[in-house]
């Protein structure tokens, strides 16, 4: 009996093992099959995007800054003595030749003191006639004769101040110019510091800007720039003549003079314009669509398809519009540039190309 109670009790535990066998089998292949479920489930499609090939584009760059029209000849005209003003020759918005008159003032004073010099000097010159001929008669000392001609000198001296005292009395455009406003009357006590008008010379306007530092070797005298007025659509053009000899320490920038090519009427001194400088063309600028890219915290970055991988790479951009944007460095021309889905897209991820965009075509134009 012992012995087939110790035969049935290791039958039992066998068969107990190879149940214990077969269950951890089973346990494993669906632990292993529910695995490969689960990965399975997790492998997402291949992501689709839109490409650009960056090819060479030709663009024209320009650069708009602000600037002034002035005239190439302004000053304020005032009188050079003080006196009552008697004539007022002042049109208002008129042009006048140099040297016409522009006022008078009270000089009857002068007039009279001329008219005494005069006969003063009539009196002077018959007394050293007479004193000559005693002269020569020895009749009177050589002295004597020496100061009647003193005194007919002197005279002639007095005349020639009064004389210039008058012409003082009139005031004469210094230019050939347009007026401005009159600033007094017929009848006013005016002096040195009494303004009576403006003048201007419109013929020959001038056109001051300034170009911040790093566009300034591309201001050189005899380069052409175009500018708008307020209110107009029209491109007028103007040559640079001259730039201050050195850059501004607190603008950073130089300062330009350019003269106006024409003489267009409607251009007022004073009046502002919106300068715009064309560079040289460049044949060479890779433009891309400005979506492509993707702003970091210190630079900007693009994805770059290669053989189906998503790359990023570091760019530096350089001039834009509002749909495009030149890169300087990062990329090369042929590579292929991803534009959208960026969002979504991971450093070596799966790409495939769901539409080539057509590359930018030439730009004439970008502003910066």
């Amino acid at each position: 009996m012992k012995l087939i109670s110790w035969k049935f009790i290791c039958s039992s535990i066998f068969l107990v093992m190879v149940m214990v066998g077969i269950i951890s089998c089973k346990s494993k292949s669906t632990e292993k099959k529910t695995t490969q479920t689960t990965q399975q489930g997790k492998q997402q499609p291949l992501q689709k995007v839109d490409v650009i090939v960056a090819i060479p584009q030709k663009i024209t760059e320009s650069i708009e800054v602000p600037g002034t029209l002035t005239a190439s000849e302004t000053t304020e005209i005032h009188p050079e003595v003080s006196g009552r003003l008697i004539m007022l020759n002042v049109r208002e918005g008129a042009y006048v030749g140099k040297g016409s008159v522009i006022a008078k003032i009270y000089d009857a004073d002068l007039q009279a003191q001329l008219k005494k010099l005069q006969a003063q000097l009539n009196i002077a010159n018959q007394t050293a006639g007479r004193l000559s001929q005693l002269l020569k008669i020895q009749g009177i000392s050589r002295q004597d004769y020496d100061m009647a001609v003193l005194n007919s000198n002197n005279i002639r001296a007095d005349i020639a101040i009064i004389k210039t005292n008058m012409t003082r009395t009139v005031v004469r455009a210094p230019f050939s110019g347009k007026l401005g406003l009159k600033e007094i009357s017929v009848g006013a006590y005016v002096t040195p510091q009494t303004v009576i008008t403006m003048i201007r010379k419109t013929s020959d306007l001038r056109l001051d800007f300034t170009l911040p530092e790093k566009y300034v070797s591309e201001a050189k005298p005899g380069t052409m720039v175009f500018f708008k007025v307020a209110g107009s659509e029209i491109r007028h053009a103007a040559r640079i003549i001259a730039t201050e000899s050195g850059i501004s320490e607190n603008s950073r920038s130089l300062n330009i003079r350019s003269r106006v090519v024409g003489n267009d009427p409607s251009l007022i001194p004073g009046a502002f314009a919106n300068v715009i400088l064309d560079f040289a063309p460049n044949y060479t600028a890779l433009m891309i669509p400005t979506q492509a890219i993707i702003p970091q915290a210190r630079g900007k970055k693009l994805v770059v398809y290669k053989n189906g991988i998503a790359t990023f790479t570091d760019v530096i951009t350089g001039v834009r519009d509002s749909s495009n944007i030149q890169i300087i460095s990062g990329i090369n021309a042929g590579d292929t540039i991803v534009t959208t889905g960026l969002m979504s897209v991971k450093p070596n991820a799966k790409l495939v190309i769901k539409t080539f965009i057509k590359p930018v075509q030439s730009v004439e134009d970008f502003k910066k």
